[in-house]
């Protein structure tokens, strides 16, 4: 019994120490195969390294080997500024691709809006008025836009004063009386006809209207003289 035991025992161990050396077999074939990989990259390195001395040298480039000492020690001194420079710019590329179909719809609803306004004819309507502009320009002088200037708040106020809802009414009665006047067949007043139209009293209203508005117009003048 103690024998079995005891087999058992060893069986155990030189299963235990054939693990140990394939361990150890597998470890020495990995470590000469990063040797066989150290050696073959050393030897491309320096193939590739001479290869591009040559073609340096025969580009004219002398390589300052200190220089790129210390572009090497630059580097890896600011491998920390690398890598967030890296990470900014994989930032930046994410931001473009979160913006670009913001961006596209954008240059899309433009280009609608575009389509819109040349169907209404705003496009026709800017370029015809480029031809006003241009006639404005060609008639006018220099001195003309110079008083235009010096004159413009005049004609603001006139025209604000045009503008207003009494003078508007005003503008279009007078407009309605001249359309209702039948300028081909006005008929003719003999003297005597005349000054008995003018006793009437809607012809002395006018006539006092008249009188009332040259006399205002005379103040006006003297105030604007004055002044």
């Amino acid at each position: 019994m103690a024998k079995d035991n005891m087999q058992e025992q060893i069986n155990e161990i030189n299963r235990k120490l054939d693990l140990v050396l394939d361990e150890v077999m597998a470890q020495r074939e990995t470590r000469q195969s990063l040797e066989d990989l150290t050696s073959d990259l050393t030897i491309v390195g320096n193939d590739v390294f001479k290869s591009t001395v040559a073609e340096l040298e025969n580009a004219g480039v002398e390589l300052d080997g200190e220089a790129v000492k210390q572009l090497v020690l630059k580097l890896i001194r600011n491998v920390g500024t690398l890598n967030e420079t890296f990470e900014m710019l994989e930032s930046v590329n994410d931001l473009i691709k979160d913006v670009a179909p913001v961006l596209t719809q954008t240059g899309l609803d433009g280009i609608n809006m575009m389509h819109q306004l040349e169907q209404k004819g705003y496009f026709d309507f800017f370029r015809e008025s480029t031809k006003v502009i241009d006639n404005i320009v060609t008639h006018f002088t220099a001195e003309d836009v110079k008083m235009l200037a010096d004159n413009i708040v005049t004609i603001l106020e006139t025209v604000k004063e045009l503008t207003q809802p009494d003078m508007l009414k005003a503008i279009d009665s007078g407009v309605v009386v001249y359309k209702n006047i039948d300028v081909k067949n006005i008929p003719e007043y003999s003297m005597f006809k005349a000054i008995k139209v003018m006793n009437s009293r809607e012809m002395r209203r006018g006539i006092g209207f008249m009188i009332t508005f040259l006399k205002n117009i005379a103040k006006e003048t003297e105030k604007k003289i004055k002044s």
